[in-house]
């Protein structure tokens, strides 16, 4: 990524894709913890409190995307980078014991961000004993997404670590900061009117691929979508065991794939199978993290692509995989089209009952760990 030149405090930067559609989003629905994306360290043996609220403060310095406040300029929202060191973290310190942790933290972790307002990162150190504290760390997902916690829980270690000692972090300077991604991927998208621009490019195939697109997956239900989606829902957990872990891998070798492609064949085959037709549309998010000098950035990179598979014909499961290969790597050349810009091309019928061109997810969470190891301190 080449970086583009700008100056942060004396200028407004637009809105990443990405941003610009959580933005629309929060608009709609107001102040809600929906999109809050909270995580919890157990920090076992003396911890320093003070050198804590300096290496949080330490990360509002590195990531920019964490002192940044989403301004509405009449038109569409503008990001507004505040000046390293002009403020803090917001750390609340309080005393629970193990019974009430739990639903201490749940109700903490939904905090109702106001954007234009709040930094999109807070937390609380909560005591438990001499030697025991957790920290709930809640950021809002236009600051963050879940490859961001790997690089942010990292640096805080380091920080840490560094403020115990009496020094500052020495930490390799990021190669650019998430306000230069927002402006060198529209330079890199180009103007729409543009024949010749990625944008049009992209566009062009997706209208082609995406062409007479079924308004909703047809699955049998128990009962009918609300007129307004609720956002409640369930969870069921089931295991894939070695055995079979080791065969998914095989066969993705065997016929140049990943794991990903395998697991989203056997989904669209289930679905197939449990009524929903030959047509078989589902969704997925992409990292969106397209050069090396992202990959360490905090900031909320993700768009979700539209992967559409043809089941007609019969085919075996290994037609299948190919069908589902040549579709998804496609769709990987062509990630760089915002979604909310493909809906508006697409042009489907709106409603506030289902989501647009997809109701059906498949995710592989393979986010990198994080590297928690802090001197003094026993880390979960």
């Amino acid at each position: 990524m080449q970086q583009p030149h700008r100056t942060v405090y004396d200028q407004t930067i637009p809105l990443s894709f990405a941003q610009q559609r959580m933005w629309f989003t929060y608009q709609l629905e107001g102040r809600t913890s929906t999109y809050n994306m909270p995580f919890a360290l157990r920090l076992e043996g003396r911890l320093d409190v003070s050198a804590m609220q300096q290496a949080l403060d330490d990360l509002l310095v590195r990531h920019e995307s964490l002192r940044t406040l989403i301004g509405d300029n009449g038109s569409a929202g503008e990001q507004c980078v505040l000046e390293a060191g002009a403020i803090r973290f917001i750390l609340d310190q309080r005393e629970v014991d193990e019974a009430g942790l739990h639903d201490t933290m749940v109700s903490d972790s939904r905090y109702t961000f106001d954007l234009e307002r709040d930094l999109p990162i807070r937390g609380t150190l909560y005591r438990l004993g001499d030697d025991v504290h957790v920290l709930l760390v809640v950021l809002h997902h236009i600051a963050c997404d879940g490859w961001s916690l790997a690089p942010l829980i990292t640096d805080l270690a380091i920080a840490y670590a560094a403020r115990t000692a009496g020094t500052e972090p020495a930490w390799e300077p990021l190669p650019a900061q998430y306000a230069d991604y927002a402006l060198w991927q529209r330079e890199n998208l180009g103007d729409e009117s543009d024949p010749d621009s990625l944008y049009a490019e992209q566009a062009g195939y997706w209208r082609r691929q995406l062409a007479d697109l079924p308004e909703l997956l047809n699955l049998p239900m128990d009962r009918p979508h609300p007129a307004v989606a609720s956002r409640r829902g369930d969870a069921v957990f089931f295991t894939i065991d070695s055995d079979l872990h080791r065969i998914i891998h095989v066969l993705a070798r065997k016929h140049q794939c990943t794991a990903f492609i395998v697991l989203h064949a056997v989904v669209a085959a289930l679905l197939q199978k449990h009524g929903a037709g030959d047509d078989i549309v589902v969704g997925s998010p992409i990292a969106g993290r397209t050069d090396d000098s992202l990959h360490d950035i905090v900031g909320f990179f993700v768009n979700n692509l539209v992967l559409r598979t043809d089941l007609s014909g019969n085919p075996s499961f290994v037609e299948l995989l190919m069908r589902v290969r040549n579709t998804d790597l496609a769709a990987y050349e062509h990630q760089d089209l915002p979604f909310e810009r493909l809906v508006e091309i697409l042009n489907p019928t709106r409603s506030l009952s289902h989501q647009p061109l997809f109701q059906t997810t498949v995710v592989v969470q393979n986010n990198a760990s994080a590297e928690i190891v802090i001197p003094g301190l026993v880390v979960q």
